[in-house]
């Protein structure tokens, strides 16, 4: 994907948060989420820090407390920025990041083809600026759907940021069927996810490794699972479990690993 697909799906995403933020009242930007120990808020505050730190903005030197649901050094640079604006009102946040978008897609409006190819360290390990935005498309749609069903807003679950995040998390698809499921050889297990973006994906394990083929040719799978895909997102970044989900979700076929599959399906760190 090119540059500038790339900063009209992050704007898309990051424009659509503010628009569900800014009606909220005070009591709403303080309701939990999904994620353990964060608000509607915190989710805000976390959006501003990365946006900081790529456009090369002074970050948090606050001092943590210990807290269960901070893990790993990116938990720990996220919560800086978090806990930096908990005095702060919603509306301040939000006015906040709306400042901050309005800067940063000035920046990649006009950004040369090296500041795009610039190296740069990524969630997923070394790559280049663009290869970060790319993952931040899906980083900061998976945070507006998380402020969306805290608030009872649901919305934007179809169109480009979907889609893309949708794609990108099924990339590890296969290291889910054939490592952590532990499918057999020769099986095939398929992917199907119903709507609104919906994907057909086969996996197939050949040779000891498992990989996605062409749905046409693929054969009968052995286990089918079928999902939508706003239940296939909240599992993927681990959200929700399986049981909590499990009105929503089909397993069917002759194997005996589709359980395994939707309850090791949480690819984020």
């Amino acid at each position: 994907m090119d540059a500038s697909r790339t900063t009209d799906l992050l704007e898309e995403t990051l424009r659509a948060t503010i628009a569900v933020g800014q009606p909220l009242s005070d009591e709403e930007w303080e309701l939990p989420t999904d994620c353990p120990g964060w608000t509607v808020k915190d989710h805000v505050s976390h959006l501003i820090g990365t946006e900081r730190m790529l456009q090369g903005l002074p970050l948090s030197e606050i001092e943590l407390t210990p807290s269960a649901h901070v893990k790993n050094p990116i938990g720990e640079f996220n919560e800086r920025e978090v806990e930096k604006r908990r005095g702060q009102s919603g509306a301040q946040v939000l006015g906040e990041l709306e400042e901050l978008v309005d800067l940063r897609l000035n920046t990649l409006r006009n950004a040369d083809d090296a500041y795009f190819a610039q190296e740069a360290m990524t969630p997923t390990g070394p790559g280049t600026m663009l290869d970060f935005l790319s993952i931040r498309i899906l980083d900061c749609w998976v945070h507006e759907q998380d402020i969306r069903r805290a608030v009872g807003q649901p919305g934007h679950l179809d169109g480009g940021p979907a889609e893309h995040t949708t794609d990108r998390l099924l990339r590890t698809l296969p290291i889910v069927v054939g490592k952590r499921a532990g499918a057999p050889e020769g099986s095939l297990t398929l992917m199907h996810i119903t709507g609104p973006v919906e994907r057909t994906v086969p996996v197939l394990v050949e040779e000891g490794r498992a990989k996605v083929v062409d749905p046409d040719p693929a054969g009968t799978p052995d286990v089918t699972v079928s999902m939508d895909s706003e239940t296939f997102l909240v599992l993927a970044v681990g959200r929700h479990s399986a049981a909590d989900r499990a009105d929503r979700i089909e397993i069917s076929g002759e194997g005996g690993w589709g359980q395994a599959v939707v309850d090791q399906l949480n690819m984020m760190i």
